[in-house]
């Protein structure tokens, strides 16, 4: 069963921060994904390159792929592989503000740069 555009995005916004925040110790590349992430919301950033970017997040996302995350070292090969053909479309089109958003949720605060509710 394939996924639309509005499914990729749905799943994506709906556990991209967890799962970065989650794998940041074990992924090299979850800096990378989220400042992604932040590239696709931001309307300056054409639409081919949101598709690609939502595509392969939504597949470093979702829990069942081609190899279980579980699986120790191996479980993020083929996130990465989807990830890293993505990239060489996306990386052009991912500023500093992206990168610095992104370093901002991994040092835990929110999307406004203030340490998230914890009421």
């Amino acid at each position: 069963m394939s996924r639309t555009p509005e499914d990729n995005e749905r799943i994506v916004k709906a556990g991209i921060k967890d799962k970065v925040r989650r794998t940041a110790r074990w992924v090299p590349f979850a800096d990378d994904a989220l400042a992604a992430y932040y590239c696709a919301l931001d309307p300056a950033t054409p639409a081919k390159v949101k598709l690609a970017i939502m595509a392969a997040l939504a597949y470093f996302v979702m829990p069942v792929d081609a190899i279980p995350d579980f699986i120790a070292v191996l479980g993020f090969g083929d996130d990465a592989a989807v990830f890293w053909a993505a990239w060489r479309t996306i990386s052009g089109h991912i500023t500093y503000l992206h990168r610095d958003r992104a370093a901002a949720v991994l040092a835990g605060e929110d999307d406004k740069g203030t340490p998230p509710d914890r009421g």
